[in-house]
């Protein structure tokens, strides 16, 4: 009962909930991210090994719309990812802490954005903080995770726009499925509730139906190939 009530007043805090899921001794990831040009300009997400774990977004002050226009609400959600992608994530981080590799390169890189990343587990901590990073295994986590939370975000949109502009839907669909295959989003397994919604509601439009029943054959394999955006 007494870490319930820190986790809900952490969360009151709007502080980093490092310690709030996964039993004692149990390895956990973070990432938390911050770019003030992007909607969401800042957004956290926790992950435990097999996948799970929790998302949450701010807009902030000044965040601007998503793709189709549409301003990104604040978001504070559980979320399931797949157990394969969890494994690459902790392999990596559990690699680099025994590495200590570098993580911001010293080069001039144009601003993508703060990625700060924590694992923790029974043998010790990792953090790492980069902008743009040299080590290649770090920058694709990076990108990985980032695209992982663009999946959260899209699926975010996509209810939004069921309840208030179905027509609107189509455009937005559009966009996911070019996304998933570039790979700008991944593990769409994560929105897979809105996805299925949108493929069996007969009220929106059959282009956004079809769209969504490809992008569900993606996640039934995996999160791999045709659909999923996972490089």
């Amino acid at each position: 009962m007494k870490g319930i009530c820190l986790a809900f007043a952490l969360a009151a805090l709007g502080l980093p909930l490092w310690g709030q899921v996964g039993s004692a001794g149990e390895p956990l990831f973070q990432v938390d991210f911050s770019n003030p040009a992007l909607s969401p300009p800042h957004w956290t997400l926790t992950l435990r090994p097999d996948g799970s774990g929790h998302f949450r977004s701010e807009r902030g002050s000044g965040a601007g719309a998503g793709s189709q226009g549409i301003e990104t609400p604040d978001l504070d959600r559980e979320i399931q990812l797949s157990a394969e992608f969890a494994a690459r994530v902790f392999q990596t981080a559990q690699r680099k802490k025994l590495s200590r590799s570098q993580c911001e390169s010293r080069l001039k890189m144009a601003f993508q954005g703060w990625k700060k990343l924590r694992f923790s587990g029974p043998d010790g901590e990792w953090n790492c903080e980069f902008n743009y990073s040299q080590d290649k295994e770090i920058q694709s986590l990076g990108d990985s995770l980032m695209a992982v939370a663009g999946t959260i975000v899209e699926g975010a949109r996509l209810e939004l726009l069921l309840r208030h502009d179905r027509l609107g839907l189509d455009g937005e669909m559009e966009y996911l499925v070019e996304a998933a295959g570039d790979g700008r989003v991944q593990q769409l397994g994560a929105i897979r509730e809105i996805l299925e919604r949108l493929a069996d509601d007969p009220g929106v439009m059959e282009r956004v139906r079809k769209r969504a029943r490809i992008l569900l054959a993606g996640t039934e394999i995996g999160d791999r190939g045709t659909g999923n955006g996972e490089k």
